[in-house]
């Protein structure tokens, strides 16, 4: 599995990255996860607005910040 963070740094942007870490660790998932903060990278994933949840190259989370409930149930 690999889960991408896309995201300028702003504070939502780390809030997620570590509640996605933290659903990862409560399921004991083996994963990858990548901060993406380049724009031009954010846009080809068509994501006006951050932060936004990438899974497998298939965003499935943009202009919000999951909980790690959220982010378990989605995984």
């Amino acid at each position: 599995m690999h889960i991408k963070i896309l995201g300028t740094g702003c504070k939502k942007c780390k809030k997620l990255e570590a509640n996605v870490r933290e659903a990862i660790k409560e399921l004991g998932l083996d994963a990858i996860v990548e901060k993406v903060e380049d724009i031009p990278s954010i846009i080809s994933y068509k994501v006006m607005s951050t932060p936004a949840l990438v899974l497998d190259e298939k965003v499935i989370s943009s202009g919000k910040l999951l909980s790690i409930k959220e982010i378990k149930a989605l995984l």
